[in-house]
């Protein structure tokens, strides 16, 4: 049913007969339970209906990933872990060559967050178990059911995959699918440039001074979780970060008593937190306010927006929650109010979804453009 690759040897079997075969099933076990970083613990491929495990503890690897990046195509199940591990592990970014079965299964309606298990079931009548899920991947020897669970998460994944493409070739919707793909590789691949960290924490209720003192506190988490390969939780949660800020202490038994704030990082790292909430740059180098997010349009074209969103779904079958994020909505509408250029618009709402969805709605909140301003109340 599979083999379990640990000798470098045997390995250099298997890239071999990959050079025979264009497109690959994978998956990944891994833990990342108190490191920043994933330690891999096997990497699952399905080659011409052969599966192999790759022991991620003994093997080098590099040429695998090679191989992997070079290939027709690459098909996992919510790939967003698993291509966050590659990247990590090939030193190499990004994977364009990618298609996603979860994405695949959203497109045709079955939900955002469908599992592997449910998808076989839904639509090839498997049953596969899935009790080795919080498995410890790095113990060896590996059992006999952790190797199945790990086999079963590709042995299937090519049928799975070429009944999805069937069903979306009919639709006139594959392209769409590896675009998306190709997208969301993009994104997991992008780093928030330092300065702009504090941006995925604060909002537009933060003071200027509250959002210097969350850039200072988020670029040293930054920067003091990769040197020591932790999770940022374990340094300080974005809950705690607000609380500092909100909260500003002045000493360590007031830090002490911050949300959720570890023990040791107040005996660690207490001086350093306190001084960086303290010690700002001049107020002319602090950030801006953060605009408020759009909430609604005028009555008069709030309707047009919800009638056209709804008009194209109908015509292109495609779900509302695939066709349109919260996020890419935000992003449009502050693309109308500030005027800002169509190329820093999400990659997403620059391919097949611009002619069918971000121009018209570009052209119908462009008739609701001074509106939307006084409701993002813009303050600078």
């Amino acid at each position: 049913m599979f083999q379990f690759i640990q000798q470098q040897n045997d390995l250099a079997v298997l890239l071999s007969q990959m050079e025979q075969c264009s497109t690959y099933a994978l998956d990944t076990e891994f833990i990342k339970v108190d490191t920043l970083y994933p330690k891999l613990g096997v990497c699952q491929i399905n080659l011409n209906g052969h599966v192999s495990l790759l022991d991620g503890a003994t093997l080098d690897l590099s040429h695998f990933w090679q191989k992997v990046f070079n290939a027709q195509q690459n098909i996992f199940h919510a790939c967003s872990e698993d291509i966050d591990l590659i990247y990590h592990y090939a030193d190499q970014k990004p994977l364009k060559n990618i298609f996603d079965t979860q994405v695949a299964m959203a497109f045709l309606g079955h939900g955002l967050q469908v599992s592997y298990q449910n998808a076989l079931k839904t639509c090839l009548n498997i049953d596969i178990e899935k009790d080795q899920t919080r498995s410890d991947w790095l113990a060896r020897p590996l059992t006999e059911k952790q190797m199945c669970y790990a086999a079963n998460d590709v042995l299937y994944l090519v049928q799975l995959a070429d009944a999805l493409k069937n069903d979306l070739q009919r639709r006139g919707q594959y392209n769409y699918v590896l675009e998306d793909c190709q997208n969301l590789t993009k994104e997991i691949a992008m780093e928030t440039p330092l300065p702009e960290l504090y941006t995925n924490i604060g909002n537009y209720r933060h003071t200027r001074r509250e959002l210097m003192q969350l850039q200072q506190l988020s670029i040293w988490r930054d920067q003091i979780t990769k040197a020591m390969n932790q999770p940022r939780s374990f340094i300080l949660k974005n809950t705690t970060m607000l609380d500092l800020v909100e909260k500003n202490p002045h000493n360590n038994f007031q830090l002490a008593q911050i949300k959720e704030i570890r023990p040791n990082v107040v005996r660690e790292h207490g001086r350093t937190i306190l001084d960086l909430l303290k010690f700002l740059p001049p107020e002319d180098d602090w950030p801006l306010k953060m605009a408020r997010p759009v909430k609604s349009n005028s009555k008069e074209v709030a309707p047009k927006v919800d009638a056209l969103i709804d008009d194209i779904v109908m015509q292109t079958g495609i779900p509302k929650e695939v066709l349109l994020r919260k996020k890419w909505l935000n992003a449009i509408y502050e693309h109308v109010v500030f005027h800002l250029p169509e190329q820093e618009l999400p990659s997403y709402l620059l391919g097949w979804r611009y002619d069918v969805l971000t121009e018209p709605l570009i052209a119908l909140l462009q008739q609701d453009a001074e509106y939307l301003a006084t409701q993002m109340k813009i303050s600078r």
